[in-house]
This record gives structure tokens, sequence and C-alpha cells, in this order.
């Protein structure tokens, strides 16, 4: 079996832009596709790891109860990380071993189990863990021998015991900063996990209906059934269109974690903003929704980030429509008022419960009757953030089964 021919394109630029390793292996321990990351953690050239048993990227001494625990996981497949409680090591080609960390998931694909694997090196922090104890270790030794000059020299009492009292405080402030880091690479992991599950399964169901409508067009084409065959390419462009969306959300939030968004103002033609944008949502409305624009007449231009102002605009009205039913209007406004442009993003559908209110911008979190409506849980919290990279606010009101209003507000 092919396996990397079956990947689409979106899939593909994944496995380019991630910054950890993947590796897919089959049932029998076989890499199907590693991406270039992997290879170059493993010293490996472009492919050279497709075919290869994953046993070979571990030391001789850890294969046996590698293979082992591989039965076991492919026995209950399930998302969690290998290793827990003890250090993981990774082979080079080149023979040299370094520490790493791996996460595990799964999916089907034919009759065929795929093991996926999110592999980091941690080698950096494992340098920074020992220097960490051994400044530790340098700590202790330095107040044994300050006990002792203090117990043979009165005269230097209160001097020492000020010294020691500021090495306490650096020592407890050094102590804050590795819990903080700790806690910041626990949360990490904890998103990691989740990436891992909503992947799993944001992806599978997409790619399940590219590659059966690619079997079924060319059932069609065989009969000439070109009405069939632009349903399924229609079915297949709006996959590929909700994978990119995913894609765009893990890009955006990582750009957003590492401080990358830069805010690039310009002066923006609103009327002409908006309707560019309402144009190019018009083409993934639902059958008989309908875009209405409410445009107070004494705005005309803001000084902004196009960029990131389109992103908060198309997303807020990409959910009015996805959470909204066939037929419904979905109503954009914007109006200043106390030195703020206000844009209103108003729609027909389902609503927020007042539970689900409270969560509403936090990452992965999705409200209790999204129900089948696809989405990874990530769009309003990088809305939230972009609004506070353009100096803004963002509000909103909601009743569940009566529709929703958002409102954002940046300086004008």
């Amino acid at each position: 079996m092919d396996i990397p021919a079956m990947f689409s394109k979106a899939y593909r630029e994944i496995f380019q832009n991630m910054s950890e390793g993947i590796i897919m292996v089959d049932e029998r321990g076989t890499i199907a596709v590693a991406n270039p990351v992997a290879e170059q953690f493993f010293g490996y050239e472009q492919n050279e790891l497709n075919g290869v048993g994953i046993e070979k990227l571990l030391p001789e001494r850890f294969r046996n109860g590698h293979t082992t625990m591989r039965f076991g996981f492919h026995a209950n497949p399930r998302p969690r990380r290998m290793g827990v409680g003890r250090d993981l090591l990774g082979l080079r080609k080149d023979g040299s071993e370094f520490p790493i960390e791996i996460s595990l998931s799964h999916f089907n694909m034919g009759d065929t189990v795929m093991v996926m694997a999110f592999i980091s090196d941690i080698s950096q922090r494992k340098i920074f863990e020992q220097a960490l104890k051994h400044s530790e270790e340098q700590l202790i030794v330095y107040a044994a021998e300050l006990e002792n000059k203090v117990q043979v020299r009165t005269e230097a009492l209160n001097q020492s015991v000020i010294k020691l009292e500021t090495e306490v405080k650096e020592r407890k402030k050094a102590e804050e900063e590795a819990k903080k880091s700790l806690e910041k690479e626990r949360e990490l992991n904890e998103l990691k996990t989740k990436f891992v599950s909503i992947a799993s399964h944001e992806f599978r169901t997409p790619l399940s209906t590219v590659l059966s409508s690619v079997s079924l067009i060319q059932q069609y084409k065989d009969r000439s059934d070109f009405d069939k065959i632009d349903k399924h390419v229609n079915r297949i462009k709006s996959s590929v269109n909700h994978l990119t969306s995913i894609l765009n959300d893990f890009l955006s939030l990582g750009k957003l974690e590492e401080g990358r968004e830069d805010v690039q103002n310009e002066t923006i033609r609103l009327r002409e903003f908006l309707e560019e944008i309402i144009e190019e949502v018009n083409a993934s409305l639902k059958e008989g929704q309908k875009m209405k624009m409410d445009f107070a007449s004494e705005v005309s231009e803001v000084i902004s980030d196009p960029r990131i102002l389109r992103n908060i605009m198309f997303n807020l009205i990409s959910n009015a429509s996805k959470y909204s039913e066939p037929h419904k209007t979905i109503t954009v406004r914007c109006e200043s008022k106390n030195s703020f442009i206000h844009f209103h993003v108003q729609d027909e559908g389902i609503g927020i419960s007042m539970e689900d209110q409270k969560h509403l911008f936090e990452r992965f979190y999705r409200a209790s009757n999204a129900g089948n409506v696809q989405g990874t849980g990530l769009g309003l919290n990088i809305v939230k953030r972009y609004v506070e990279l353009l100096r803004g606010t963002i509000s909103f009101h909601s009743e569940r089964g009566k529709g929703s209003i958002f409102t954002i507000s940046i300086p004008s």
C-alpha cells in the first residue's frame, strides 16, 4: 500500500510546518512515513526511514521491551504519552543516543490501524535540569561552609546572617522560576495531548470523505455521470477547506504563543474592507442564508492591521453561518462611538447557554450544543487574542436558541 500517496495536500502541509517530529507506523511496526523534522532528529535523509522497522530508532537494549509495548498499544489504542515516569532515548543513524518525549495517537486507514507518534528532542531541557541540580548541590555545600564560619567567627555573625538570607531569597526565586517553567511545560504537554486528540478526530472525517469521493469519481467517470462527479468534487473541496481551516487555527495559535504576531497598521477603508470579506464568506454560506450589512454614515476609515482585523471578522462571520440553520440572516453592523469603531456580528442561530458562556474564550472549548458542527474550539480564543493585539475589546450577548451578537471594539 502506497501510504504517502494517500495524504492530502493539507495533511502534507502539516508535516512540513510542525516543529515536532511525526512518524506513522503500521500494525507490523514498519514506518510508513516520517516528516522532515523526524528525519533530522534521527539523522536520516529524506524518505530513508520509509519501510524501516520502528525498533531501529531505539537503542538495542530497549528493543525487545518496546515490541511488547507496541503490541499492547495496538490491543488497546488510545491517545497517550509514552514512558511516563522514565526517560526515553532515541538512536540516531550514526549510533549516538539522545533524550526524547513521545505522544501517541492512532487512526484507521482502510483495514489498517496506523499509529501516529509525535516526537520532541528534549536534549536542551535535560541539560538545563542537570545544570539546575548542580547549582542546588553547590548551594548546599556553600551553606555548610557558612555555618562552620559562623561558629568560629562570632564577630562576623550579623554579616553572615544577612548574606545567608540573601542567598536563601535568591534560591527561592530560582525555585519559583523553575516551578513556573515546569508549569508552563505541563501546560504545553496538555495542549499537545489535546491537539493529538482533536487532530485524530477532526482530520479523520474529511480525509475519509476525500478518499471515498476519489474512488466514486473514478466510477462515475467511467459512466460519464458528470453531475455526481461535480458533487464529489465539491465534497473534496469542502473537506480540504476544513482541513486548511484547522491548520490555520493551529498555526495562528502557535504564532500567538511564541509572540511572533506583529501588528502592521495602515489606513483601512472600512466599507470596501467589509464588502470584500462578506463576498468571500458568501461562497461558503448554507442554503438560503443571507448576509446583511448595516454601515453607519459617519464611519469611513480606521488605522489598524488589515490582516489581523480580517481574520477576526472572517472568523466571527463564519461562526455565525456555521451555527445557524439554512435560510437565516447574518447581520454585520459597523458604527463609531466614543473614539472606537464597533463591529457587531449578529446571527439567528443556536445561541450559547449561560454555563457555556463562562468558558467561551478558553482554548479547545466547545459549547455543549455544538453537536456535530465541525470545529477545534480554538477560533474564539484566537479572535480574543487578536483583538487584544489591536488594543481592543470583545463582548457578546447570547441566549440559547435565540442567536448571538458578538461585538468587537477597536480604537478609531
